[in-house]
């Protein structure tokens, strides 16, 4: 077996100061992350604006599809999060032969989820969205839309997972530049094949689709190339590709807390869907209007939490106490300040945003409603956020489960089932969310503090 080789002192991770550090990586993933909230937000607006009445019909359709696109988005990012920790924290350790393998076996892994994805779309979707709705007309626009989306999903699959490579040996901006790439051509392509311009045939929800799968397999490919040909921390011989048992559970010790923390979500929206369908539609889309809405924010706030990953990752692996510390704190600063930025932002100008979709007046007053009262917990959500990021660094991958299960699930659901009992259920609905956020930044503290201790006497010792 090679010997190990030492950390490469010119790794900015160990040397940049850490504010600029976390800017310099930051920004580029946090532009990375909103471009992913375009592949949604631009399907909306352009099916929302449908003709024939139709707009309405097809963003339920597509809200009642988004868990499942969550929950592929789950798996790649969950397990892009355990290779990001393991990936940095081989890096810092000066294991480059180990950080080889654990790249190459994250694209194995990659491969197998788009299978199962594949057979979802062959078999599974008509039976999801039975599950939901008995509407013949958005049944029929979801299946399609769905179909599509998982039978061509390993553009989105393995992008995330080559995009996690990058960003783990601070190749941020060739991350970035992919995404954008994917996302300016999924632009392009919704109203040429949504409403049939420049010659190519209308297809309604199923353009949205092909001009969605299109945009990640082009950010893939591109992916692709910049790791082959940039990424010169990690060998990319197609040895390492075989997969082994010991790196693989190791991503999975990290990246299964992670999934199932991704999949949460799915699981909320899931439920949230079937929950609000009993006060009406309308709460339905407006909710999903809402939630494609804060994705910009929310996901910026995950991509400043994806420049804190490998840095504290990686200064943990080489035992620089004071770095991660830098890094807490300052992680934590920044990803306030987009939360706050967020929140003044959707609170003045809800109506300007709901005024891009073609809803009707009801859903159109249950959308600002909505954000009017959650973006109030912006700040606690973010604290949250912080809180999950230092403790996948910190290979505490459960711990980090912990507090998205409360945020997502153990909070959020019963609230919202009870106050959908409520006579003016539609009115008071919506605040459930700042409930969970509450009541989870507060617990979330306290397990920040105890296991920041745990890892500074594990330096020392």
């Amino acid at each position: 077996m090679p010997p190990k080789e030492t950390a490469l002192p010119q790794n900015k991770m160990a040397t940049a100061p850490i504010q600029r550090l976390l800017l310099s990586m930051g920004v580029p993933m946090i532009l990375s992350m909103v471009l992913q909230a375009f592949y949604n937000i631009v399907d909306s607006y352009f099916v929302g604006n449908m003709s024939g009445g139709e707009g309405e019909l097809a963003l339920n359709a597509l809200t009642l599809a988004f868990p499942i696109q969550m929950l592929m988005i789950a798996i790649g990012v969950g397990t892009g999060v355990g290779v990001n920790s393991l990936l940095s924290r081989s890096l810092g350790a000066g294991d480059r032969e180990r950080a080889s393998k654990i790249a190459g076996n994250s694209i194995f892994l990659g491969a197998c989820t788009y299978i199962v994805f594949l057979l979802v779309g062959l078999f599974g979707v008509r039976a999801y969205f039975l599950t939901q709705t008995s509407d013949a007309r958005i049944l029929e626009m979801g299946t399609r839309y769905l179909t599509i989306c998982c039978t061509l999903s390993f553009g989105a699959i393995l992008a995330m997972i080559y995009e996690k490579l990058l960003q783990a040996t601070g190749r941020t901006v060739l991350s970035t530049v992919a995404q954008f790439a994917g996302a300016v051509a999924n632009i392009i392509l919704d109203p040429i094949m949504i409403f049939g311009l420049l010659g190519c045939p209308k297809m309604g929800v199923a353009g949205a689709a092909y001009a969605t799968v299109i945009g990640q397999i082009l950010s893939f490919a591109l992916l692709l190339i910049f790791h082959h040909a940039f990424n010169r921390d990690v060998d990319t011989h197609p040895r390492y590709f075989k997969p082994e048992r010991e790196i693989v559970g190791e991503i999975y010790k990290i990246g299964v807390p992670a999934i199932i923390m991704q999949a949460l979500m799915s699981v909320q929206t899931y439920a949230i869907n079937i929950i609000f369908g009993r006060v009406g539609n309308e709460a339905v889309t407006a909710y999903g209007v809402y939630y494609k809405v804060q994705q910009f924010v929310f996901f910026a706030a995950f991509g400043m939490n994806n420049a804190m990953i490998p840095i504290i990752g990686f200064n943990f692996g080489a035992r620089n106490d004071k770095r991660i510390k830098d890094g807490i704190k300052f992680g934590m600063i920044y990803t306030l300040a987009i939360m706050l930025a967020g929140m003044l932002l959707l609170q003045f100008s809800a109506a300007a945003f709901v005024g891009l979709f073609s809803l009707s007046e009801a859903t159109t007053n249950l959308f600002v409603l909505a954000v009017r009262i959650i973006t109030l917990s912006y700040l606690f959500a973010g604290a949250s956020i912080t809180y999950q990021g230092v403790f996948q660094a910190f290979g505490r991958g459960v711990s980090s489960l912990i507090v998205s299960l409360m945020r997502l699930i153990v909070f959020a659901l019963p609230a919202a089932f009870l106050l959908a009992l409520t006579a003016n259920a539609a009115d008071v609905i919506w605040c459930a969310f700042p409930i969970a956020e509450i009541l989870t930044a507060a617990i979330g503290a306290v397990m920040l503090r105890r296991i920041y201790q745990r890892a500074v006497a594990e330096i020392a010792g």
